[in-house]
C-alpha cells in the first residue's frame, strides 16, 4: 500500500531535507543556510534549482579570493556577485556567506589513503598496468585496481568514507573527484567480485556522489553504512544505517536500513527486497580483557551462523573476520588496544543481517621472568647451551639475549621469540665471557625484562702455524698465522723436536719475531695462541731451523 502525500506538504519535507543536507560540510570550511547580510534574492536564483552549497567568509577572504580558490574558470567573480543579488561593490566580512552552485565549484581529481592492510592484498596501476603490494599509505588514483587475496584493505577518501574490503575481491576506481575546497566528492567504484563495507559521509543530493557498481547492479548512496557483494550469480546489498538506491542501472528502488535487496542475473534482474535479521544480543564483556583468550557468547536466535567481524579501532585494520556456528567464541591473538566487535545473524540463504557491536579494550602486561639456569657466573663446555627461565605472566612470549657486555647495546645473538620457558641461541657462542637475559612480550607493547646473568663458554684457540722463516747471516726471522681470538703468543725453541729441553720461551705480542742463532746447530721454534678469556691454547707443529 501507497500513502499519498498532500503537495505542500511533500514540498515542506523535501525543502527540510535539503536543509539538512545542505548543513553537512567538511570541518574545514564553514557553512550555513543564511543570505549574505544585504543580499535579495534575484528573479535568476528563482529560476536555478542546481543544489548550492553555502561559504561562510573567514578572516581575510574576499570575493575575488573565493573565486579563484573554489571556482571553475567559467565562473566570474561578478557573475558569483548577481547569483547573490550583491551589488558589484558591496562590502563583506568575515561571517557574511555567499551561495555558490555545486556545479560552480572547481573539479579535480583526489587520490584515496590506504590506512590499513592486513594480508597479501595488490594494488593495480591504472597508469602503466604495474602489479604492485598494497602498503598502509598508499596511494589510490582514478583508474587504479585493488585485488584482495587472502587479505583485506581499509580505504580512506578524500571526504573522510571508508571503504572496507574483504578478501577475494576486485574493486575498480573509476571516479575520484573534488568539488574544490569544498569537502564534496563525486565518487563512483566498480566492484568487479567480492565484498566492500562502506562507511559513507552524508551527501548534497545533485551535488556530491557515491555509487559502487556490479556486473548485475548499481548501488547509489546518500550517505550511510552498508556492505555490498558481487558475484557471477548477482549481486545483493544490506544496509544498516542510511539508504541506497540499489538494482540495475535505471531501474533502482530505495533501501531502507534494516533491508538487504539482491538481483539475480538467473532471473533477468529482477530486485528482491527482504528484511535483514535482527542484530543478536551480545552478552556482556568485560571492559578491559587482562587475559586471553575470553569467551564472548550471545543468545540464540534460530539463525545457522553467525558472522563476526573484529576491527582495530584506531586504525580501522579488519583483524578478524569469520563464521561461527553456534553461540560462543574465543576472543584471543590479539594485541593490547581498543576494538569493535560486529556480530550478525546469517540467515538460510547466507545474508548477514544487522550488526550487534560490542567495545573491548585488551590490556595484556608481560612480567619479569625468573632465571633458573645457567647460574651466574657458570662455566660450559657447550657452545650451544640451554638457557631456562619461568615465565610469571599471561599471554606472553619470551626470548634469550646475549651479550659481551652488561648494557646489552649491541647483541651477540638471540633465541627466536616463543611462548616458552627454555630455548637456545640462534648460533653457536664462541669461546668466552658474555651476559644473558630474559625478554617477555605480551600484547605486542607490553614488555619486561629479567636481571643478567653473567656465563663463560669454554673452548680451545686454535694451533698457530708458522708460515715462513728468514735467514740472514747468524740471525733467523719466524712468521706465522693470526689468531682473531688471540692476545698474545708463546713461543718455544729447543734442540729437538719433542721440546723436553726448552732453551729459550718468550710471549710476543706481534706475528713475527728474530732469533739469533748459532751456526752448524740444528733447532726447532714452535708458537701457541693465548688469550685472557676461558680458552685453552695448543701448540702449533713445530718448524726445523738450521744456520750454516
Amino acid at each position: 500500500m501507497t500513502l499519498q502525500m498532500p503537495d505542500a506538504l511533500s514540498k515542506h519535507l523535501k525543502t527540510l531535507a535539503f536543509l539538512a543536507l545542505a548543513f553537512m560540510v567538511p570541518a574545514t570550511t564553514v557553512a550555513e543556510l543564511s543570505i549574505a547580510r544585504g543580499s535579495a534574492v534575484s528573479g535568476s536564483q528563482q529560476r536555478d534549482n542546481a543544489p548550492e552549497w553555502v561559504y561562510t567568509l573567514r578572516q581575510g577572504d574576499t570575493v575575488a579570493s573565493i573565486t579563484q580558490t573554489l571556482l571553475s574558470q567559467q565562473t566570474t567573480q561578478q557573475r558569483l556577485l548577481e547569483h547573490n543579488g550583491l551589488a558589484s561593490n558591496a562590502k563583506l566580512g568575515a561571517g557574511d556567506t555567499l551561495r555558490i552552485p555545486v556545479n560552480w565549484l572547481k573539479r579535480q581529481p583526489e587520490p584515496a589513503r590506504v590506512i590499513a592492510v592486513t594480508g597479501n592484498v595488490q594494488q593495480i596501476s591504472g597508469m602503466d598496468g604495474r602489479k604492485l603490494p598494497l602498503s598502509e599509505d598508499s596511494i589510490v588514483r582514478v583508474g587504479d585496481e585493488i585485488l584482495s587475496g587472502a587479505g583485506s584493505a581499509t580505504i580512506e577518501l578524500a571526504d573522510g568514507s571508508e571503504l572496507r574490503i574483504s578478501p577475494n575481491s576486485r574493486l575498480m576506481f573509476n571516479r575520484l573527484t573534488q568539488f574544490g575546497k569544498s569537502g564534496m566528492v563525486d565518487t563512483r567504484l566498480r566492484l568487479q567480485r567480492g565484498e566492500v563495507h562502506t562507511r559513507v559521509r552524508p551527501v548534497i543530493e545533485g551535488g556530491a556522489r557515491f555509487e559502487i557498481e556490479t556486473p548485475s547492479a548499481v548501488a547509489a548512496v546518500r550517505g550511510t553504512v552498508f556492505a555490498i557483494q558481487a558475484t557471477t550469480n548477482g549481486s545483493s546489498v544490506q544496509v544498516t544505517e542510511g539508504v541506497v538506491d540499489f538494482g540495475q542501472p535505471g531501474n533502482t528502488r530505495r533501501i531502507p536500513a534494516g533491508y538487504g535487496a539482491s538481483v539475480s542475473t538467473a532471473n533477468g534482474g529482477a530486485l528482491n527486497i527482504r528484511q535483514l535479521p535482527p542484530a543478536p544480543t551480545m552478552n556482556p564483556l568485560p571492559s578491559v580483557l587482562t587475559q586471553l583468550p575470553a569467551e564472548l557468547s550471545w543468545q540464540a536466535g534460530g539463525y545457522p551462523a553467525y558472522r563476526l567481524d573484529i576491527f582495530d579501532q584506531a586504525s580501522g585494520t579488519w583483524v578478524q573476520s569469520r563464521d561461527v556456528a553456534g553461540t560462543r567464541f574465543d576472543i584471543a591473538q590479539l594485541d593490547n588496544g581498543r576494538y569493535e566487535i560486529q556480530l550478525a545473524a546469517i540467515d538460510q540463504r547466507g545474508i548477514a543481517g544487522m550488526p550487534g557491536t560490542a567495545e573491548l579494550e585488551v590490556d595484556l602486561q608481560a612480567k619479569k621472568p625468573d632465571l633458573t639456569a645457567p647460574a651466574d657466573g657458570e662455566s660450559v663446555n657447550d657452545d650451544m647451551p640451554e638457557f631456562r627461565w619461568q615465565l610469571n605472566g599471561a599471554n606472553e612470549v619470551a626470548r634469550v639475549e646475549i651479550a659481551e657486555d652488561d648494557s646489552f647495546r649491541q647483541l651477540v645473538t638471540t633465541s627466536e621469540w616463543a611462548p616458552e620457558s627454555q630455548a637456545l641461541p640462534s648460533r653457536p657462542l664462541s669461546p668466552g665471557q658474555y651476559y644473558w637475559r630474559v625478554v617477555t612480550e605480551a600484547g605486542g607493547s607490553s614488555v619486561a625484562t629479567s636481571e643478567p646473568r653473567k656465563i663463560v663458554v669454554n673452548g680451545t684457540l686454535p694451533p698457530v702455524r708458522i708460515i715462513s722463516v728468514n735467514y740472514l747471516d747468524s740471525q733467523v726471522r719466524v712468521f706465522w698465522e693470526n689468531i682473531d681470538t688471540a692476545t698474545d703468543y708463546r713461543l718455544q725453541l729447543a734442540e729437538e723436536p719433542a721440546f723436553r729441553n726448552i732453551i729459550k720461551e718468550a710471549d710476543i705480542a706481534d706475528t713475527t719475531a728474530a732469533l739469533r742463532l748459532i751456526p752448524g746447530r740444528r733447532y726447532f721454534v714452535r708458537v701457541k695462541a693465548l688469550s685472557d678469556g676461558p680458552l685453552a691454547s695448543r701448540w702449533g707443529p713445530g718448524r726445523e731451523l738450521y744456520l750454516d
